[in-house]
């Protein structure tokens, strides 16, 4: 998934991602941004599109490489569409994902 704008994308491994806490496998989510992170954090927030809350939030370290990624394994605490907010240091970008029950 490609963000707006398109700076960042979202790409899922062991599609489809799952609401709650879901193992085996768990959601993986690989954030991939355009401009340089300069060993700066992924922030993310997340929330119900269409909604305000509940919200997720999560900090990710650049301690991953090649290039300017940050593995991930955000939950979501129920199904449906949630809109992502992700900011790092010399961008930001948002996008929606789709959660299904577990």
């Amino acid at each position: 998934m490609v963000a707006e704008p398109p700076t960042a994308a979202a790409f899922i491994f062991g599609y489809p991602l799952r609401a709650g806490h879901p193992d085996n496998p768990s959601n993986k989510t690989l954030w991939v941004v355009r401009t340089p992170r300069d060993g700066a954090p992924l922030q993310i927030e997340a929330h119900p599109a269409g909604g305000s809350l509940p919200v997720v939030r999560e900090t990710r370290a650049a301690d991953s490489g090649p290039g300017e990624i940050y593995p991930d394994g955000l939950d979501v605490p129920f199904a449906g569409c949630w809109h992502f907010s992700l900011r790092w240091q010399n961008g930001q970008a948002e996008l929606d994902l789709r959660y299904v029950v577990k």
